[in-house]
């Protein structure tokens, strides 16, 4: 509810803003024609994924992994990295932070694991993996936009040596911190039975036909959309009781609406000009490294959408963008607010009655944050 109050608060702002002529209306039109296949994707993609947890899909996998890791902790561990880097990479960080969370942590205890590693695997990973496509990250689908960018693939090739890096460093310090944990051996559990078996496959299907359509170049509203109304209408007929208003993300909507317009009254005010100052020019390593730095500071202090939004006037290439993805997307691990993943997976570790205090988190996040986004933008030097 703090996050739709803060929506509303900056709506107001931004229709001040257009009122007073300091955002031109034309500016403003511009920016809704840019943004709304961005939120309408987050809605449907958000839909699409609750009502596929519901229908047990992704419970089902996180069990079938642990019975395939033949009881060794390690290898489950591996299974999850892989179910967090795919969740992430298709269905966006917010999906992996909300609902692969609660699944993996459930899978640890059912198997007398303990939860903290798979959590704060999920947590890293849903930042950190990001990086992959467009589809993963708003901020991605921003800068395709910004970058002009038709093809995904594009953006992959672009993208594809930082984002290993950001994926494999954080699993490394993972498995450095909890070697122990992951050297343990377990029994594991038997798989719960599904409600509803033409419900599951039907969700299932529906997933594994969606996945591929995000990344073939069509607008990913479109798949996304068709997903979620097929889900809905399924639904409506098997289990009715599923579809609530508690589906649609309308906080996120709400706040990153008023967002986008006070940022851009911003840029209308001289921000611009003064984050150049800050992020510099030019792309010579050590620009880049300027740059990403910037917006790894930026996502800390501020949320990583709002850092993105402020800086992206002053990327200004290809190379540069990528550069600042790499901050605002690989870089929020070290504040809570950093980005809006981080804070519900949190809640959902608080409604699970995993205990991870914040010091922890922000003092691990302090030492992988800066390592990671300095390794993935030597990274994307090298690729260049």
């Amino acid at each position: 509810m703090r996050l739709a109050i803060l929506g509303a608060v900056l709506l107001v702002l931004g229709g001040v803003a257009i009122a007073t002529g300091i955002l031109p209306l034309a500016d403003a039109g511009a920016l809704a024609e840019r943004v709304w296949p961005i939120l309408l994707f987050a809605v449907a993609i958000t839909v699409v994924a609750e009502l596929a947890a519901e229908a047990g899909v992704f419970a089902a996998v996180a069990e079938r992994t642990a019975r395939a890791a033949g009881g060794r902790a390690w290898l489950l561990w591996l299974f999850v990295v892989l179910l967090a880097v795919l969740s992430t990479a298709f269905l966006s960080l917010d999906t992996t932070a909300v609902l692969l969370t609660p699944v993996v942590v459930l899978v640890a205890r059912h198997n007398g694991l303990p939860p903290l590693p798979f959590a704060l695997t999920t947590a890293w990973l849903a930042n950190t993996a990001s990086l992959l496509l467009p589809v993963s990250n708003l901020t991605n689908l921003l800068a395709l936009h910004a970058l002009g960018f038709s093809d995904p693939g594009r953006f992959v090739a672009l993208l594809a040596v930082p984002a290993a890096i950001a994926i494999i460093v954080p699993c490394l310090a993972l498995l450095l911190l909890f070697r122990r944990d992951l050297a343990r051996r377990f029994e594991p559990s038997s798989a719960p039975a599904v409600d509803d078996r033409a419900l599951f496959w039907i969700s299932a299907g529906v997933l594994l036909l969606l996945l591929p359509l995000l990344v073939t170049g069509i607008p990913v509203w479109m798949p996304a959309c068709g997903a979620a109304i097929v889900l809905i209408v399924v639904f409506a007929v098997r289990r009715r009781g599923a579809l609530r208003f508690g589906l649609l993300p309308w906080q996120l909507v709400l706040f990153a609406g008023g967002l986008f317009l006070v940022l851009e009254a911003g840029h209308s005010l001289g921000l611009t000009v003064l984050l150049a100052q800050v992020a510099g020019s030019g792309e010579s390593p050590a620009a880049l490294l300027r740059l990403s730095v910037s917006g790894m500071l930026g996502a800390n202090a501020i949320d990583n959408l709002p850092a993105y939004l402020a800086l992206e006037p002053v990327a200004g290439s290809p190379l540069r963008l990528a550069a600042l993805l790499i901050g605002v997307n690989a870089g929020p691990l070290i504040t809570p607010w950093a980005s809006l993943a981080t804070l519900l997976w949190h809640s959902r570790l608080q409604t699970l009655g995993v205990e991870l205090r914040w010091s922890r988190y922000v003092l691990l996040g302090a030492v992988v944050a800066p390592v990671t986004v300095v390794l993935a933008t030597l990274g994307l030097v090298l690729a260049r």
